[in-house]
């Protein structure tokens, strides 16, 4: 399957096309910038055949059969839009899109075009997250109870999009997605109600620091820490009534690395005799193209349907309205 890039921000240019360009299964054909000098450069650096000077030229490029869609979070939805129309089925980057309104123009568009549209959650194809779920499906460590989360970063560059608020930047956004996304993904549950606390720079206004908690009801509860001017750390806890999962660095693994995750029992009252499974060196970016190939192809069912995002989205705005009414807040559905 031949994809086309629009746009060369960092996300694209150092984590995910490098790792698509390592499958047999697709090939990164163009990319598309605003400088068409430079977007010339990043196509030489990757070895991508076609570099255009607009986005709107690699949409009419006919060999294109898939979009990634790395742009600031306020561009996802339209140009997401913009690539369905011409055709084209879209792996976009998370978050969906700005808010719950905003993500749900997607839904009739995809529906107008007859293409797909993927949220880029990597997350969900790397084997650790998969074992881990696989874990809790069969009872090992007994009744599901919490889900606690923690991702953490420090940027305090100005020019960077994730400090700009008027094109979605913030914590929350950014990286609190994936405390949301990690909770639905291994507990297969949706949260009902959630209540977040918000800290936010003086001079950027974005929120860099969020506290969150989602009842899944029934004694079910995911907590999470987010921020962007902290120490960078991520770690993921999965507890049951019997036992508890580790992983290690669920979020950002590093490639050339195997991930692990530690298995725990109940009585063990630290993780030192917990068994330990190491997952053999893979990039879940390249899964991640792998998976959205093969669904735009039709060989494999759509797992996470534009739907799923949307959910996402749902349980976020709910974490914003939370931290400004300082109350409980129900997910709308």
């Amino acid at each position: 399957m031949k994809w086309g890039v629009i746009s060369t921000a960092k996300i694209g240019t150092e984590k995910v096309i490098p790792a698509m360009q390592e499958s047999d299964k697709l090939e990164i054909l163009a990319i598309a910038g605003r400088d068409l000098e430079k977007t010339r450069e990043v196509a030489e650096n990757l070895r991508i055949p076609r570099a255009y000077g607009s986005y709107e030229e690699l949409l009419a490029d006919p060999s294109i059969e898939a979009v990634y869609n790395p742009l600031p979070n306020h561009l996802h939805v339209e140009w997401t839009i913009k690539a369905l129309e011409a055709g084209k089925h879209v792996l976009c980057e998370k978050p969906i899109g700005l808010d719950t309104e905003d993500a749900k123009r997607l839904i009739a568009a995809r529906d107008k075009s007859g293409k797909q549209v993927l949220e880029a959650f990597m997350v969900r194809h790397h084997p650790q997250w998969l074992e881990a779920r696989k874990i809790v499906e069969s009872g090992q460590i007994g009744q599901l109870t919490a889900v606690q989360s923690i991702f953490t970063y420090f940027n305090a560059d100005p020019n960077n999009v994730r400090n700009k608020k008027d094109i979605g930047g913030g914590g929350l956004l950014d990286i609190g997605c994936y405390c949301v996304v990690g909770p639905r993904f291994v507990t297969a549950k949706e949260p009902v109600r959630v209540v977040s606390l918000m800290d936010k720079d003086p001079k950027f206004g974005t929120d860099r620091l969020v506290s969150g908690m989602l009842d899944f009801g029934s004694g079910l509860q995911a907590s999470f820490v987010c921020g962007t001017q902290s120490a960078a750390v991520q770690r993921v806890h999965i507890l049951g009534s019997e036992g508890r999962i580790e992983i290690l660095m669920p979020f950002n693994p590093i490639p050339e690395n195997p991930a692990i995750i530690r298995v725990g029992g109940q009585k063990q009252p630290g993780f030192d005799e917990a068994r330990e499974i190491k997952f053999p060196v893979c990039n879940h970016y390249t899964l991640q193209g792998e998976s959205a190939t093969a669904i735009f192809a039709g060989e494999s069912p759509v797992d996470y349907p534009i739907e799923d995002a949307i959910m996402n989205m749902q349980i976020l705005d709910a974490l914003a309205r939370s931290a400004k009414t300082g109350s409980w807040e129900m997910v709308k559905s």
